[in-house]
């Protein structure tokens, strides 16, 4: 999925879902990119790494200033408050024997939300698809870190890290293109498959346009119930990309396969649109030798703490520091669901 834009402000705030933008190749220096929308509205990614420079964070503050209906005034009542409120950080899930994937997967959910949806027009965590996995949860680690907003390709990515544990719990990425008002906008959750049931975690601004719990019998009535979401956003589901489970190796140099399956919703039929992916997931299955463990085993290692406070290279955004999963987890057996 490489022709992701931006989306127009003001439609994502009417219909309050998740796009996920890309930036084309700086030419300027500059330390975020702009992805420009078919309106020509700016959505910037920060490509300095935390704490944002100046001068990513002044280009931070002149988008909001553009698109909020406050304007100037609004950006200079937060600059020159003397009484901010002060932000808590949320703790990423530690789980305890005895918890069913099902649960650590709404543990996680509940983690995302947390960290709360970005509104401000900056993308704080740049995620390069075609990077390697090993270098995407480094980015991971920064988020838990950072403890930042996040939109929904960064939530996916987050949500790999935080199940990367589970060696039974399959991950895929899935891919949306919608229509809304003669406008494309394109959205992307992380699937999860557990002993014979479907289900989501990720970001949107709609609640039902992330978090699906692992409940859906089949792929197929989880890209429906995505639809049907959709429909009741008055978006048009037109296109759905999957891609190949994700690896557990955390020190994987292979890339996330983003499509492997690409379902046109508005060309084909209902019945052709069941027989394409649950080809496709048997498919999956006889590759990948997933789909008869009867639950997740998480196996973290603790190692450094990602809150640990560790000092900046010189010269360097200390995005580079490297932190580590919390550990913790055990084994957990979803004996409440019937393996296939």
């Amino acid at each position: 999925m490489t022709d992701i834009q931006g989306v127009e402000p003001s439609v994502m705030d009417d219909q309050n879902h998740c796009t996920t933008p890309t930036s084309p190749p700086g030419e300027d220096g500059h330390s975020s990119e702009p992805s420009f929308t078919p309106g020509g509205v700016l959505f910037y990614v920060n490509k300095d790494g935390l704490p944002l420079s100046t001068k990513t964070l002044q280009k931070m503050w002149d988008h909001v200033a553009q698109v909020h209906p406050g304007k100037d005034k609004m950006v200079d009542s937060i600059k020159n408050s003397k009484s901010l409120p002060k932000v808590s950080t949320p703790q990423p899930p530690v789980f305890h024997n005895g918890v069913t994937a099902a649960s650590g997967l709404q543990a996680i959910q509940h983690y995302m939300k947390q960290l709360q949806y970005n509104h401000t027009g900056m993308q704080f965590f740049e995620v390069k698809k075609n990077r390697p996995l090993a270098g995407l949860l480094e980015v991971a680690k920064d988020m838990i870190r950072e403890s930042l907003p996040i939109k929904c390709l960064e939530a996916v990515i987050l949500g790999i890290y935080l199940t990367n544990g589970a060696s039974s719990l399959q991950r895929f990425p899935i891919s949306f293109k919608t229509a809304f008002s003669g406008h494309s906008h394109r959205h992307v959750v992380l699937g999860v498959y557990s002993a014979g049931r479907y289900g989501a975690i990720g970001m949107s601004r709609r609640e039902d346009l992330m978090h699906k719990p692992l409940q859906f019998q089949s792929l197929t009535a989880l890209v429906y119930d995505f639809e049907d979401s959709y429909r009741n956003n008055f978006h048009v589901l037109k296109k759905v990309k999957i891609g190949w489970p994700v690896s557990h190796d955390p020190h994987s140099m292979e890339t996330i396969n983003w499509k492997a399956l690409t379902v046109n919703m508005k060309k084909m039929t209902q019945t052709d649109v069941e027989k394409t992916i649950e080809k496709f997931v048997r498919d999956m299955k006889s590759r990948h030798s997933w789909g008869h463990s009867p639950g997740p085993s998480y196996q973290h290692v603790k190692e450094v703490s990602p809150y640990a406070k560790v000092p900046p290279t010189p010269g360097k955004a200390h995005r580079n520091a490297r932190g580590y999963s919390p550990a913790v987890v055990f084994t957990a057996r979803d004996t409440e669901l019937d393996s296939d």
